[in-house]
């Protein structure tokens, strides 16, 4: 498709430098950076920027294994892996979010963060919306923290009608 590997990287600067529609968006990336997806309204998808592989940018990101896993029970998919795909496969959309960078210090990527991706790709893994979601594991890579905003913001919602409930003993 492309003639060298020069014209390749060239395309996809063209393609990532007309990308700003997702507000705040970020147009350089660095390895180690994490990067956000909107999905919907309300969520959004998380994977770490890993880098060019001939040219191209990946990102490492918590998926499911097969489409069966898809079909989440109860939140959790039993068959999910950290994925290495192309950056924009995963959509046109995306800002960085190095959202607790002012609360903890980012790993190191080339001796922490890129040999802990590299040893998690092809492992089975568990997904669970609340508990080890795409949010989880990219904040996990770079902060050795695992921490989900948007699963904190649905806490801080339902937590007080639970904390009723349990009150009232009704739950």
């Amino acid at each position: 498709m492309y003639s060298d590997d020069l014209t390749a990287r060239r395309s996809w600067v063209r393609l990532l430098g007309g990308l700003g529609s997702f507000h705040n968006s970020h147009p350089t990336v660095y390895p180690g950076d994490i990067i956000e997806y909107p999905r919907n309204k309300y969520f959004s998808h998380f994977g770490v920027y890993y880098g060019e592989k001939d040219g191209v940018p990946y990102v490492a990101h918590l998926t499911s294994r097969d489409s069966d896993s898809r079909l989440v029970l109860f939140g959790r998919a039993l068959r999910s892996e950290v994925k290495l795909d192309p950056l924009l496969l995963l959509g046109k959309n995306y800002k960085v979010s190095n959202m607790l960078d002012d609360s903890f210090p980012a790993r190191d990527f080339h001796t922490v963060v890129k040999p802990a991706i590299d040893d998690l790709i092809g492992r089975e893994l568990t997904f669970d919306i609340l508990y080890h979601n795409s949010e989880h594991q990219a904040t996990l890579l770079r902060y050795g923290v695992k921490k989900s905003q948007q699963i904190e913001k649905i806490y801080e919602h339902i937590m007080p009608s639970w904390k009723k409930a349990f009150e009232d003993k009704t739950l």
